[in-house]
């Protein structure tokens, strides 16, 4: 595809709230058409209304009919993704990037983790990538165009007291990422990464605050995926300074990492988090996709 979103065919999973709703949001206003899936089909289906309604009166373009569109899915559902996507398809056409955004995070020590908990996170974070990248490569590679954005997470390259299955998924999104990209080259079809530091969202309610690590907007992270479907790049960092950061830090003994971890308090931004908070998001989804 071209550097321009205009026209193009957008789906993002997970788009009913948080990252997801902002990254529609920003490719709309980019010129694209957006397709919002998620578990919570209302939501998805509230969350294109309210872009449609900022994108004209009637809430659709005079040209182009309806900006977005929402539609439920379960990521977890191999062959409900595809149908998911002829479903985007019929309404828009065929899909020029996907994003892979949706994702759960539960936290707590390891041992005390619930079966289902665990599950759900692997089944989100991971296998909902997976299946999401292979539905949309199988209709890319057709058509030797399209691009596939991954949202990762910072926690995939450290692992985190209080976050150990969650990280494990992240890390396993980037070296799937890393993987695909390989098999990619040649295809038409690209795939990007995008790693967020702490966001303000419900999926970090009741994390603390470490003086070192600014909490950022879904806006900001919107804006990293924009940049990767329009200027290129495979792993994106946000902010970009802590990739800066994090490389040097690696050429250090791990005693001295941790130490230095330590010193920041970033080895304890999952593991001190406020059950209390949290306990509405986590009990929401321990068991859910």
């Amino acid at each position: 595809m071209d550097r321009s979103l205009e026209g193009a065919v957008v789906v993002v999973t997970g788009g009913a709230a948080g990252i997801g709703r902002a990254t529609a949001g920003a490719m709309a206003e980019a010129g694209a058409r957006v397709a919002i899936g998620d578990i919570h089909a209302e939501k998805a289906a509230e969350a294109a209304a309210e872009i449609n309604s900022k994108a004209s009166p009637g809430g659709e373009s005079a040209t182009r009919g309806p900006v977005a569109t929402g539609l439920p899915l379960d990521v977890t559902d191999r062959a409900g993704f595809d149908i998911f996507l002829d479903q985007v398809e019929e309404e828009f056409g065929p899909i020029d990037c996907l994003v892979n955004n949706a994702g759960v995070m539960l936290l707590g020590p390891i041992d005390e983790e619930d079966p289902e908990a665990t599950r759900a996170m692997i089944d989100v974070n991971l296998v909902g990538v997976i299946n999401g990248t292979q539905a949309a490569m199988d209709r890319m590679k057709t058509r030797r165009r399209g691009r596939i954005v991954n949202i990762a997470s910072q926690a995939g390259k450290a692992g985190m007291a209080g976050g150990a299955t969650y990280c494990a998924t992240k890390f396993g999104v980037i070296g799937f990422s890393e993987a695909v990209r390989a098999e990619l080259k040649g295809s038409g079809v690209s795939i990007s990464w995008v790693l967020p530091g702490l966001v303000n969202t419900e999926l970090a309610a009741g994390l603390p605050d470490i003086p070192l690590m600014d909490m950022l907007s879904p806006d900001d992270i919107a804006e990293a995926v924009v940049e990767a479907l329009t200027g290129g790049g495979s792993e994106i960092w946000v902010p970009a300074r802590n990739q800066w950061l994090d490389a040097p830090a690696r050429l250090l003994p791990r005693s001295l990492r941790e130490r230095v971890f330590a010193l920041t308090g970033a080895d304890k931004v999952l593991a001190d988090a406020d059950a209390g908070r949290r306990e509405q998001y986590e009990n929401r989804h321990s068991g859910s996709s």
